[in-house]
């Protein structure tokens, strides 16, 4: 299925970076998550649009009306109605977590998790973010998340690459300098 979810994602990315559209990405990802958060929260709505038995107008009907309800462009609703048309909604998440990645790819963003010890302030992030496009090459997009258990410090996930500047990381590489002495 990853090759499927891979080919939505290509191909909406395409549309949202298309000049001619004048789409901007964060907003489209933004109506994308939350869309997927209604459809979460709404089993009856599910429902409608993964049922083959309601013709595809009908459900058509239904996501321009909750498109134009929640000021939806037409583009996020037009493919919201492919996914749907093709009994893909199963893979929605996927679908827009991989356009998330092909979005970011494409236009030079890196993604990087902050675990924190504590909550960091503006001029804190700001700095933090500098030094990870420092160390990318890329211009970073940060999604902050405390976590008590770092003691102090920060660990920054970029892809695969984990950078560990907290306190319990440091205790710990001393421990093993320890034991291996």
């Amino acid at each position: 299925m990853a090759s499927v979810v891979g080919t939505y994602a290509r191909a909406f990315a395409d549309v949202v970076l298309k000049p001619a559209n004048h789409l901007d990405p964060d907003r489209a990802l933004r109506e994308l998550y939350g869309m997927e958060s209604l459809l979460r929260q709404s089993d009856q709505l599910r429902r409608v649009l993964e049922n083959p038995s309601i013709p595809g107008d009908r459900k058509r009907a239904v996501l321009n009306a909750i498109g134009a309800k929640l000021d939806i462009t037409q583009q996020v609703r037009n493919f919201v109605a492919v996914i749907t048309d093709h009994r893909r909604l199963g893979l929605f998440s996927e679908i827009l977590k991989q356009l998330e990645q092909e979005l970011n790819n494409r236009q030079g963003f890196a993604e990087a998790q902050v675990h924190s010890a504590r909550q960091l302030s503006d001029p804190e992030k700001h700095l933090l973010e500098a030094e990870i496009e420092k160390l990318t090459g890329k211009k970073v997009r940060a999604r902050y998340e405390q976590d008590a258990e770092l003691l102090g410090g920060a660990v920054v996930q970029v892809g695969s690459t984990i950078y560990d500047g907290s306190v319990k990381g440091q205790l710990e590489r001393i421990r093993e300098q320890l034991v291996d002495n």
